[in-house]
């Protein structure tokens, strides 16, 4: 019953949102009549925060996707300001298999709030995110073969995704073109994403219909809530390069607060869109004491990734794949494969699957005696949802998921051989 009123809550949230937004937009056209009278007229007209390309480019943080990526989402106008909100909740019954396996109902939400303005010579942004993910509990959500993080400050999450901070992203941004293909860019954030990774798995279109976190979460986009983050960029055409200080220390189990900022690491990353249906990064990261219960281990990060956009009529069709090689010190050198990818068909009808391979070496806790010994685990999921007709600018849909874990036979005894799971949700998207 606290699932189905928290979704009842979100939705009459989203539905004034979009109401309010649609006001304004409605009062500002008469005015502006340069701009169109549509929607899609407006959406035409909202410049890219850092660049002199297709705001669709643009993904979490300072990230980059295929131009020809859809922009979900409702943009409007204020005056000399352009705005855009989008937002999700799911209601999911969480099914996981096995020995380890346990099940819970949950919900998990993101809301978006973005706007910009012309300002002196540049452009002017704020980015921010909100989740409600902290109501999950402490310890989150099951789902086997998950590391990282901790729910109390002692013990590790294991075979549990932890939830999401209440801010996942408070950002602002200024960018200042120096010709008709380069600028330079400036991004501060409290929480924020430093420039380590591919787009954070909600974000992407290969990923953001699977309601499961992916296992190999903390080798590419676990950065993506950092609390203190300063990047600098350099665009020049279809490449970026950028570098970011930023805190190395990965949220606490206080998903409600705001903590403090300590610039204690760094990354770069370079980005490529030869086309407009692909994107290319490789990134590195030297990650000062990011897990809590381990703060005497450092980490460098390297990720690479691609992605490939295709539009096609009544659908658009996106994968993305993706490496990352955690290097501890002291520890382990631990490399994670992914590939997703997700179809959708006439606005109704989204297939999507991930598939991963990720060497884990935190599967059981301290005093095991499999503690620390390094596992080649791999995840394979498929999963299907049924959008119904947009309602006040909201989608309904309901959806499922299946995954299968491939697991070496040492694991057996703690696992079961090969457990499956399965997630059904309901959920409604702006």
């Amino acid at each position: 019953m606290q699932k189905f009123i928290l979704l009842l809550l979100i939705t009459f949230f989203f539905q004034n949102v979009s109401a309010n937004a649609q006001h304004e937009q409605m009062n500002h056209e008469p005015t502006q009549p340069s701009h169109g009278s549509s929607h899609q007229g407006m959406r035409k007209q909202m410049k890219a925060l850092y660049g002199s390309y297709p705001m669709t480019r643009e993904s979490s943080g300072t990230s980059w996707q295929p131009d020809s990526s859809p922009h979900e989402g409702l943009h409007f106008m204020k005056d000399d300001w352009m705005f855009m909100i989008h937002g999700f909740a799911n209601v999911i019954y969480d099914h996981q298999g096995g020995d380890r396996g346990d099940k819970k109902t949950f919900s998990e939400s993101m809301f978006m709030f973005m706007g910009q303005r012309d300002f002196h010579a540049g452009t002017l942004g704020f980015r921010s995110m909100f989740s409600l993910d902290p109501l999950q509990g402490k310890d989150g959500y099951p789902l086997l073969l998950q590391t990282g993080e901790t729910a109390d400050g002692i013990s590790p999450l294991i075979d549990r995704q932890h939830p999401h901070d209440l801010f996942m992203e408070l950002a602002m941004t200024y960018s200042l073109p120096l010709s008709d293909q380069s600028s330079i860019f400036g991004y501060v954030g409290l929480p924020g994403e430093p420039a380590l990774g591919p787009p954070a798995f909600m974000h992407r279109l290969s990923g953001m219909d699977n309601p499961e976190a992916p296992i190999s979460h903390h080798w590419l986009d676990s950065t993506h809530i950092t609390y203190g983050v300063t990047t600098l960029g350099y665009i020049w055409n279809n490449f970026k390069i950028e570098g970011s200080a930023f805190r190395g220390r990965e949220p606490d189990e206080d998903r409600w607060d705001i903590e403090g900022p300590e610039l204690d690491s760094y990354a770069t990353r370079l980005s490529y869109n030869p086309t407009e249906n692909w994107s290319f990064q490789a990134s590195y990261g030297d990650i000062d004491s990011p897990e809590q219960l381990h703060s005497d281990v450092d980490t460098q990060r390297y990720t690479a990734s691609a992605a490939y956009n295709k539009p096609f009529e009544h659908g658009n069709w996106q994968m993305m794949l993706a490496w990352g090689r955690n290097n501890n010190e002291p520890g382990h050198h631990l490399n994670a494969f992914l590939w997703e990818s997700s179809i959708q068909l006439k606005k109704m009808h989204t297939f999507f699957t991930r598939f991963e391979r990720t060497e884990k070496d935190e599967l059981f806790p301290e005093g095991d005696p499999l503690e620390g010994e390094v596992f080649k685990v791999n995840k394979s999921t498929l999963g299907y949802v049924y959008d119904f007709s947009k309602w006040k600018q909201m989608k309904w849909g309901i959806g499922a998921s299946y995954s299968w874990h491939f697991l070496p036979n040492e694991l057996d005894p703690a696992y079961g051989k090969d457990p499956e799971s399965f997630m059904i949700f309901a959920r409604i998207k702006l």
